[in-house]
């Protein structure tokens, strides 16, 4: 099947989740990457997935930078853990971004809580939290609506099923 900005993909049977071909993504650094779209077929409007995935495609890495202050308070709650290992303070956003390992699976999906909008959602590893990693989610491609560790949910309105945190980029846990 061809999927606009994508190409052909192909559907894995035993998920129905359809994988690009490997496709470099600039907002990563041009790392090479397979997009994977979650209940495409079932989907009543395409487009807004097609959108979606050229608005990922087209980000640069500023993107990621307008995220710095969530990014850092991910940090901050999970400093102790980093400091008891013998590592020494991180100071700055940029130094906790070259320690993120992006995930090579960018996964392309309708939220079915709150907005129902097309979100890309990435799962990352990072050097100062091992165990629950990083989640960075794409709301619409364009903005990061959503970082911390990985739970799997497109929003922290639908993590914590409370509607005030639909803005919310990271919830603290201090």
């Amino acid at each position: 099947m061809q999927v606009p900005g994508l190409g052909v993909v192909e559907k894995d049977e035993s998920t129905d989740w359809y994988f690009s071909d490997p496709i470099e993504i600039a907002v990563l650094g041009d790392q090479e990457c397979e997009v994977v779209l979650e209940e495409y077929d079932e989907d009543e409007c395409k487009a807004d997935f097609h959108a979606a995935i050229a608005n990922f495609l087209a980000a640069d890495p500023k993107v990621l930078r307008e995220a710095d202050d969530a990014l850092f308070s991910y940090y901050k709650d999970s400093e102790t853990y980093w400091l008891e290992e013998g590592n020494a303070p991180i100071t700055t956003a940029e130094e906790l971004w070259q320690r993120v390992r992006f995930g090579a699976e960018p996964m392309v999906s309708r939220s079915a809580y709150g907005d129902n909008a097309v979100y890309v959602s990435l799962e990352c590893g990072c050097d100062w939290e091992v165990e629950h990693g990083l989640q960075i989610v794409f709301k619409n491609g364009l903005t990061i609506t959503k970082l911390g560790p990985f739970d799997g949910h497109l929003t922290n309105a639908s993590a914590y099923a409370d509607d005030a945190l639909e803005s919310v980029i990271y919830r603290s846990r201090r």
